[in-house]
């Protein structure tokens, strides 16, 4: 879904392929190498954005929400603030993200309605963020290292030329998911289709990148979708305005921050 608040999966090309390396020779690529790119990709210093979350249920009807999001990287390490503007019964909610080294991530989710914050913990993870079709796990990075790979194929996807790639979690890395094929554009590694199963192997989400374009030289996800397959729920966000390479400061994004509303 980042990431940012949108989702960062990994992809492969097949064995057959090659890469130059800094030393101009070349070797075959590998579905770790691929995801190094992907994971590593430019999303800039930092960046300001306002963007638009539309709830869908199976008969069609939508709710809107408005937020801002503050994001920053740092020595490899991402933090970002999301808050909630609109609707009244929405507002002022804010969700923080902290990774820490060795991409432990710490969550804190504010309710304005008890005004303080409250620690997102493991157990925790699966749950839907605000009401979404996004889970909690969903919302934070997940280190390259943690997961192995298999490359599927390669298919076009709305006249891009895609990687395929299966992922899944290594022994003793929690996750709701058995596994998660993705499809990334070979152009820019951003992931642009990814089907998510279950624990028992069943097709349970879809996501979706609807529009992609460049932003200060940055390709940048400006439309995307996440389904619930059996439910038939959708959460489309749409985003309005984004600014890389800003003067945002970590104070700006912080504990302090969440609750100062």
């Amino acid at each position: 879904m980042n990431k940012s608040i949108f989702l960062l999966l990994t992809a492969v090309l097949i064995s057959c392929l090659v890469a130059p390396t800094p030393a101009g020779a070349t070797e075959a690529l590998t579905g770790e190498a691929i995801a190094r790119q992907v994971f590593d990709r430019d999303r800039g210093k930092n960046s300001i954005s306002t963007a638009v979350m539309i709830l869908e249920n199976e008969k069609g009807d939508k709710r809107s929400r408005t937020f801002t999001n503050k994001r920053i990287l740092e020595g490899g390490l991402e933090k970002q603030l999301i808050r909630f503007t609109d609707p009244a019964d929405i507002n002022g909610t804010g969700f923080l993200t902290i990774e820490k080294p060795g991409y432990e991530t710490e969550q804190f989710l504010y309710l304005p309605a008890l005004r303080r914050s409250r620690r997102i913990v493991s157990s925790q993870k699966f749950h839907q963020f605000v009401n979404s079709d996004f889970t909690y796990e969903d919302m934070e990075r997940h280190p390259v290292e943690n997961y192995f790979y298999e490359i599927k194929g390669e298919k076009q996807i709305d006249g891009k030329d895609c990687y395929i790639l299966e992922t899944r979690a290594k022994k003793g890395i929690e996750s709701q998911y058995s596994s998660i094929t993705a499809y990334i554009v070979k152009q820019s590694f951003v992931t642009l289709f990814a089907e998510y199963y279950d624990r028992k192997g069943q097709h349970i989400k879809t996501y979706r990148v609807l529009g992609l374009e460049q932003k200060q030289n940055i390709w940048t996800e400006t439309k995307i979708m996440m389904e619930d397959v059996a439910a038939r729920h959708k959460t489309h966000i749409e985003l309005e305005h984004i600014e890389y390479n800003t003067d945002i400061t970590n104070d700006q994004i912080s504990n302090a921050a969440l609750e100062k509303f």
